[in-house]
This record gives C-alpha cells, structure tokens and sequence, in this order.
C-alpha cells in the first residue's frame, strides 16, 4: 500500500447546502488549503457534528474545487443519519475533514475521446473528470443514470461542461430510456471511436460497463465505493480483491484499473 497518504486535516465552513434532486443536496465548502488540492476522482472524509456516539467520519467524493475561491462543491444523497444530519448544516457551520483522500482518474497520454458513466451519486467524480477533460481538449460522452427523473442530478452540468452527447436512462422510464445506462453505454462502447472509460455508480453498473469496455477493447477504470472508516490506510476496512491482492480503496483507490478488479 503506498505512503504516505495524501490526506490532511482541514478546517472548513459551509457556504451553502441545498436539495438539487429527490434525497440529494449539493454542499459547499470554504476550504481554501484542500480546494488547491484536489484532483478529480479523489475523496474527502467530513467529520459532521450533532452525535457524540458517531465516531467515523462520512467519505464523499466532490464534483468541483475552485483553487481562486477556495471552495469546494460535494454532492451527496441522504441515506443514513450521517448524511441526515450532513443535510441540516446550515451556511456558517463549521467542522473539519481529512483530505484529499487516494488518487483519482488517470487518464491515458494520447486520450482523443472519452466515454463517461455515472450512476446515482456515482456521477459527480466523473462530472469533476469532465470538465478537467474539456480544459485538456479532450472530447468525450457521457451516459447518465438515476431511479427516476427527480432524482436525476448532472445533465445540465454535463452540457455546460462541453459533452457531445448525454444520454439518459432511468429504471422508471420517466426520462430518457427507459431501463440502465448500461444499455447505451454498451451501444456506444461497440460503435468505436473511445481511449478511455471512466465509471462510478452502484457496482453491478461499472461491472457491466467494466465488461463492455473490455469487449470494446478499451482501458476502464472504476471508481469503487468502500467502507473508508479512517480514509488513510491505516484500520483496512476497504479493502477491494484485486488481481494483484487485496488494495485499500482509500489509498490505492477509489479509482481502479476495472479490469484488475475481482469483486465488485
């Protein structure tokens, strides 16, 4: 396991914190030291106060940093009452959070055209990768996927971002195609024309597209969610099965070579 970890201890204060979608809030933070830090597909560790008994800190990956502004924008979905509590702190609320946490996406040399995929709140790290492709000139697709219409997050984002196309798929059918993002993945997977694939979401999602881009011949990587309980290596509570062993998702991830992935 490499060392020593990127992480670090920041101080931060909420800016905003706002519902975007059903069960997903956006919240930003002044966090000038770690904004000038992070890469896309790395992961904070928040400390979120109002519970004593709750020792562990909440791992979120982040969907923007602003070095200028020292901000940093986190998307998250309510699922628990870490993330409960997460949602009522109010702007001027203050805490700490280790990071950046692990490495993010490596995108290979001579990339020309890339292919997104992110599921539920797997989307904001491969929204952070997006606009850092579009500021290397590098074009790319993007296929997005959520419960339902309301909880949809991303497209807009993804548009602004410079995507040539983004295509939409829901399990209810209520925007887009009706069914996973997996399916025209797959379709654009097989038409050619893609360097690179980027996937976050739930993981029988980046199975399926780990397997459509090995079909495809083309270099995946994953970024794979893990209990993170310290996020520096140090309590092994994340580890992900590799070709290669057993690797900490907090240091030698989040982001993995999908192929190289043995349990999702």
């Amino acid at each position: 396991m490499p060392t020593p970890s990127p992480a670090r201890l920041h101080d931060f204060t909420v800016v905003s914190n706002e519902k975007i979608a059903d069960g997903v809030f956006s919240l930003v933070i002044s966090a000038p030291r770690l904004a000038g830090s992070l890469k896309p597909g790395q992961f904070v560790n928040l400390a979120v106060p109002g519970n004593a008994m709750s020792l562990l800190r909440i791992p979120l990956s982040f969907a923007s940093a602003d070095a200028d502004k020292g901000t940093v924008e986190i998307w998250y979905a309510v699922v628990g009452e870490g993330t409960e509590r997460l949602s009522q702190m109010q702007p001027g609320s203050t805490s700490t959070l280790l990071g950046p946490g692990g490495h993010g996406w490596t995108v290979p040399e001579g990339c020309k055209k890339a292919l997104l995929v992110g599921g539920g709140i797997g989307v904001p790290p491969v929204l952070c990768l997006a606009r850092d492709l579009a500021s290397s000139g590098i074009a790319f697709d993007v296929c997005v996927g959520a419960a339902s219409a309301g909880s949809m997050v991303g497209v807009e984002e993804f548009n602004a971002a410079g995507a040539g196309k983004v295509l939409v798929a829901t399990d209810d059918g209520s925007a887009g195609y009706h069914g996973f993002c997996t399916d025209p993945a797959a379709e654009l997977l097989a038409a050619g024309g893609y360097d690179y694939v980027a996937t976050c979401g739930p993981s029988p999602m980046m199975k399926k597209v780990a397997a459509s881009a090995a079909d495809a011949g083309v270099f995946c990587e994953a970024s794979l969610e893990r209990m993170m309980s310290c996020g520096f290596g140090a309590c092994a509570t994340c580890a992900v099965e590799t070709v290669d062993g057993m690797k900490g998702a907090c240091m030698c991830g989040p982001v993995f070579d999908a192929s190289k992935v043995v349990a999702w």
